[in-house]
């Protein structure tokens, strides 16, 4: 079968001008070479060379805006933010074939692994000493790099085209092959790199054995699902043995942290929290300038909430440059336990800090009536290096809060009195829950307005440690895998067994909750995320160096007690029995949970389990570029959009079931190619090429 070599173009392009090093400290450092022939690849160093170059596509994902679009955008977690997206959060007619910000990369640029892995396989065994203590690892990395393509590949699209050769002239006849046929490749080719590559990979970022595991668990467990139902009923009962097995022994190599935020305690390039024994594989990138490319990472643009045009919060490095493209739900904040589960407040921010005195507000005439005690007319509400900015994540029900009439959005009351900082509320006094407020129920002054330019945000991609206020090129890792979606993964594998494998699915639940709750004299109110490693930036030093002499953005405290309404009721008790499960009765009552099973409609204990470990997936994984995949996968993407995303409420777009599921067959690849004639394709011969309904 064939393809078109264009596909293959950009990786070919950089590989042959010679962007390769050696196993160095940074394996991914490059080096500008002499540009080489393909004859290269027919030499042992042209393939480590080729190997280490298509290592670059890992970094795909988190290069740019597709990471977020095609990943975590129309999902129940974030809806639009700041910027409306109409194709990837509503569904609308933009997204089709033509489609190009997004859909069309992923598809180049997954194809463009698959040659360079093609060329290892099929060079390797010809060129490469296959003495060499490295040829093994060699040709587990090539099967592993076209099994994830791949991957990728069959998660958006469907089937697609299986090229299993490297190209060797012009080719632009093929067909399409079945979902049935790329998983039984991808399962095939991980478990090649899974025999062939060691225990621990030759330096960090390397791929080894468990990373092969950990998508060999990924693959089975997809392939098991509801998307695939219509073909996949052979393949059930073995896919969830093969989960269960791989993922165990995933988690036993790679333990969790002991903290939840271990991971993401990032404090500068290359530090031990890139090191920690979670992560099973990362993206590496770096403060090297060098090794960045065109985009470098860039996830951490997207997320954060706009806070630069309030007076006295300039932007500045250590709190990130807001492009605001999502916003968390209302079903993202309501699936946390806020009081015990620590991952909400290890995951998002709360506060923000003042870094500019002279811009900030003063106290006014009409304040006076409403201003605490021992404040004057025309003070500063605070001052650079104090609080300025703070969202109360509360539930309905709440009466401390009101709008003050005829004022700002952010201009609030507290029981009586204003507050000085800019506050954000999720609920006020009288305001009843709702999932999505309509436009006549949005009288809030929290993520109830659209645009979402306010609202909590994730911080796991915050990276302080950028060279400028305006860089978006971001510095730290991007997991790609760790051993907590393993151990999700057994639990679903367990759930889907059926209900007397129940017990064993929240003994795998628990290992996360067990963490996820608050230790014994743990601070609750503390707050860590990679702003903090401004503090140890160079470029943060000196007077416009992206870091006031006033303070910073970052703040190192939370909302936690305030939000919670516990503010003189400090603790410091363990929260761990509160989250623990004792029985599947847990699972079914949950006080959390029941409120999202009664909007989904479940009703058996069946769907209360599969969607309690839904849920699940969302406080451990929340943002991690996991949740469009999932959703599809389990066909719950459809009631779930519906259900937690605004933009099934604001008359954009629409989600199709019978459409959406997948992404459509980009229009440029159906432009040209050819049918078995030679001939361009007809306008049938592409709809039939295509995905139905675009």
């Amino acid at each position: 079968m064939k393809i078109n070599k264009v596909l293959f173009a950009a990786i070919l392009t950089s590989v042959m001008s010679g962007s390769f090093t050696s196993c160095s400290e940074s394996f991914l450092d490059e080096e500008l070479k002499t540009q080489y022939s393909t004859d290269r690849f027919k030499t042992q160093e042209g393939l480590d060379e080729l190997v280490t170059g298509a290592y670059q596509k890992l970094k795909f994902k988190f290069n740019y805006i597709w990471g977020i679009q095609c990943y975590n955008m129309g999902v129940d977690e974030f809806t639009d933010a700041n910027n409306v997206i109409p194709a990837w959060n509503h569904y609308s007619q933009d997204l089709n074939s033509s489609e190009t910000a997004a859909n069309q990369p992923i598809w180049d640029n997954y194809y463009g692994l698959v040659e360079p892995a093609n060329i290892l396989l099929q060079n390797l065994p010809q060129y490469y000493n296959t003495s060499s203590p490295t040829y093994n690892t060699r040709l587990g990395e090539a099967y592993f790099l076209r099994a994830y393509a791949y991957f990728e590949l069959v998660k958006q699209f469907g089937g697609v085209p299986l090229k299993l050769e490297p190209s060797t002239s012009a080719e632009t006849y093929f067909t399409r092959n079945s979902e049935e046929e790329i998983y039984t490749q991808v399962i095939s080719d991980f478990g090649e790199a899974y025999r062939l590559l060691p225990k621990q990979g030759e330096s960090v970022g390397r791929i080894n054995k468990y990373a092969a595991a950990h998508f060999l668990a990924k693959a089975h467990l997809f392939r098991a699902s509801e998307l695939y139902s219509s073909w996949n009923g052979n393949y059930v009962s073995s896919d969830l043995d093969a989960v269960i097995q791989y993922g165990s022994e995933v988690v036993a190599a790679h333990p969790l942290c002991d903290d939840y935020v271990e991971l993401w305690d990032y404090q500068q390039p290359n530090g031990a929290n890139e090191k920690v024994s979670e992560v099973i594989l990362a993206a590496q990138f770096s403060n090297d300038e060098a090794t960045w490319g065109r985009f470098g990472n860039q996830m951490h643009l997207y997320y954060p909430s706009v806070y630069q045009d309030l007076s006295g919060c300039k932007r500045d490095i250590s709190g990130g440059r807001e492009f605001s493209y999502v916003s968390a739900t209302e079903y993202t904040m309501q699936v946390f336990d806020r009081v015990n589960d620590s991952r909400f407040w290890k995951s998002f921010i709360t506060c923000y800090g003042a870094n500019e005195t002279k811009s900030a507000p003063e106290w006014t005439d009409e304040d006076m009536p409403y201003a605490p005690a021992g404040v004057n007319k025309g003070e500063k509400r605070f001052k650079g290096g104090e609080l300025g900015l703070k969202y109360i994540v509360n539930n309905p029900g709440d009466n401390r809060y009101e709008a003050y009439p005829n004022a700002p959005a952010y201009t609030v009351l507290k029981d009586g009195k204003m507050c000085n900082t800019y506050t954000y509320v999720r609920y006020f006094k009288g305001q009843s829950h709702s999932w999505n407020l309509n436009e006549n129920e949005k009288t809030g002054n929290y993520y109830n307005i659209i645009p979402h330019k306010r609202s909590v945000a994730l911080s796991k991609f915050r990276d302080g440690y950028r060279v400028s206020i305006a860089s978006q090129f971001g510095t730290r890792d991007a997991i790609i895998a760790r051993s907590a979606d393993d151990v999700l993964m057994v639990a679903e594998a367990y759930i889907r067994k059926g209900e007397a494998n129940y017990d064993k699915a929240i003994e795998w639940i628990n290992k996360l909750r067990n963490r996820a709750g608050y230790a014994d004299n743990e601070d609750r109110s503390k707050n860590v995320d990679g702003g903090q490693s401004y503090k140890n930036n160079p470029f943060c030093s000196g007077k416009g160096g992206g870091h006031s002499d006033e303070g910073a953005i970052y703040w190192d405290k939370n909302t936690y007690y305030e939000s919670n309404n516990m503010e003189g009721a400090e603790t410091t008790a363990s929260t761990k029995s509160a989250m623990k499960l004792n029985s599947v009765a847990d699972v079914y009552n949950s006080t959390v949970d029941t409120p999202i099973y009664n909007e989904l409609g479940c009703t058996s204990n069946a769907e209360k389990m599969m969607c309690f470990l839904l849920n699940e997936r969302t406080r451990e994984l929340c943002g991690e570029l996991q949740r469009w995949e999932d959703l599809a996968r389990t066909k719950t993407l459809d009631a779930r959009w519906h259900k937690f995303n605004d933009g099934a409420t604001r008359g954009i777009g629409e989600f199709n079931p019978s459409k959406h599921y997948y992404r459509p067959i980009p229009q440029a690849f159906l432009d040209g190619i050819t049918n078995s004639n030679g001939s361009a394709l007809n306008n049938e011969e592409k709809k039939a090429m295509q995905n139905p309904g675009y």
